[in-house]
């Protein structure tokens, strides 16, 4: 049996390899601008709706048959979607108590979040100056955040009462632990040839904190704003649930008082639209660190 050249064999395999290769390229062509376009719009637009449409069947399946088969429960305690938009949503004196109760409820949210914003933000920034201080703060907002707010109620209620005020707090206290935590990640995970530049030109604390650290710490603060709006929504109506005073009734309180009369599909709206605010939030600071570092960070350009 003769053997084959072993030049020969390789030239033979590199004109297969070229025979081959241009094949393999027409099959992996970059997608164009308008199949991503169409793609993203897709994935965007047609994933959640089919969700929705799913949550919708479900929903109605339960109030028919679920309850009873599964939970031993009557479907009167689950109203049918169309039930809940006609008695929630269409009536008129409902629709008003509902969408009163969401202002105020979106009013303490917002306080209670910017609060949030400035008072987390400056611990972040005292902790990133220094380990000590990161070591004597971090337990305190660990045990802060582990703390059960139905058993600090009695001692929210004796400071501040059970009005506006200690809704604000209940939306403090939930909300801080995120945007402290993920500020001082992003200002402290900066790369250290970065700051061994800043050092070589004698930077001051101040330009290093602003010129460094908090361009680089942006998308993590983002993603603790993000967080913290929802659960500061959470927290200004988990406040309502307990408190269920003072002249500003939240959507919470509202719902209470249609559970209290037994009527579950006005109840069942209150929580569509606190669910819808939370959504609102979250995507509005989405909105806005996509403004804010879309256009530079790696993580927000994703699936553009």
């Amino acid at each position: 049996m003769t053997e084959l050249d072993p030049n020969v064999q390789i030239a033979e395999d590199a004109a297969l390899i070229q025979g081959v290769l241009p094949s393999i390229d027409a099959n992996l062509e970059p997608p164009t601008p308008e199949r991503k376009s169409r793609t993203l719009t897709i994935s965007t637009y047609l994933g959640p709706f089919v969700v929705f449409v799913l949550f919708i069947v479900f929903w109605e399946y339960m109030h028919r048959d679920g309850m009873r088969r599964f939970l031993d429960k009557k479907p009167s305690l689950l109203p049918s979607p169309v039930t809940v938009i006609d008695q929630a949503f269409l009536d008129t004196r409902v629709r008003g108590q509902l969408l009163e109760g969401l202002g105020w409820t979106s009013y303490a949210a917002f306080v209670g979040l910017a609060i949030t914003i400035v008072v987390g933000m400056l611990l972040a920034v005292i902790m990133a100056q220094a380990v000590w201080v990161e070591r004597s703060i971090y337990p305190y907002l660990v045990a802060l955040q582990a703390t059960p707010v139905l058993a600090i109620v009695p001692i929210i209620y004796s400071v501040f009462g059970g009005g506006m005020s200690s809704r604000i707090y209940v939306c403090v206290m939930i909300s801080i632990f995120p945007i402290v935590t993920n500020t001082l990640f992003g200002l402290t995970s900066v790369d250290a040839s970065q700051h061994d530049l800043f050092t070589l030109r004698r930077a001051s604390r101040l330009t290093r904190l602003f010129k460094l650290q908090f361009p680089a710490a942006m998308p993590a603060i983002f993603t603790g704003f993000r967080i913290s709006a929802g659960l500061s929504v959470i927290g200004a109506i988990v406040g309502e649930q307990f408190f269920r005073q003072g002249q500003k009734p939240g959507i919470g309180i509202v719902m209470e008082q249609f559970r209290q009369k037994i009527r579950y599909p006005p109840m069942y709206g209150g929580l569509l639209i606190a669910a819808a605010l939370g959504i609102a939030v979250f995507f509005v600071f989405s909105w806005i660190a996509k403004a804010v570092v879309g256009h530079w960070h790696e993580a927000t350009r994703r699936g553009s």
